[in-house]
């Protein structure tokens, strides 16, 4: 017997790496500080670019920062920005590299604060995903009166690369909405 087509979110497209991203990790709920700090760098990475691009250098991205360890992150310097900018493994733009120090250092001002990146990030949608009915990649909003909340928030923290548009895609990621299309076999 043939098995039958799986029904995706257009945005997998035919990559197998996309596809395996969007069946296993996109929408699930994070509530893991570690891994809510790669999808902010990552996010943020991706800002002028497509999520396939960073998603193929996140391998990298996770051996280039130390597996996304927050306080050794927050401790880079000079050196360690050198070397970033010398690695192929990741995206070498300046600006961005710089951004993931700086939101290193304010996650550790937000975990001070909040006892957790998770309690801090999760308190814009009170602590539950935003289950979505959205029924094409069209009808699926860039940001939200939520992201726009986020942005606002971390930017006063001092993050950069955060804008609303990006805090709407890193809560997608993170399980914060689901927004997998009602003809897709995650919604």
């Amino acid at each position: 017997m043939k098995p039958q087509p799986v029904t995706r979110c257009e945005w997998a497209g035919d990559d197998p790496l996309m596809q395996k991203y969007h069946d296993e990790d996109w929408g699930v709920p994070i509530h893991d500080d570690r891994a809510l700090f790669e999808l902010l760098i990552l996010e943020g990475a991706q800002a002028g670019l497509s999520w396939r691009t960073v998603l193929h250098r996140r391998e990298g991205y996770r051996a280039a920062f130390d597996n996304f360890n927050i306080a050794t992150v927050a401790a880079y310097d000079d050196s360690d920005r050198e070397r970033l900018r010398a690695d192929s493994s990741i995206i070498r733009n300046r600006a961005k590299i710089d951004a993931a120090i700086k939101n290193a250092r304010a996650t550790l001002t937000i975990q001070t604060e909040h006892g957790s990146l998770d309690a801090y990030l999760w308190s814009f949608v009170d602590g539950k995903t935003l289950q979505n009915h959205f029924s094409s990649l069209a009808d699926i909003p860039v940001q939200t009166d939520e992201s726009n909340a986020m942005s606002k928030s971390l930017r006063a923290y001092g993050f950069t690369f955060v804008g609303p548009t990006i805090c709407y895609a890193f809560m997608q990621s993170a399980g914060m909405v689901n927004d997998h299309v009602t003809g897709c076999f995650r919604y």
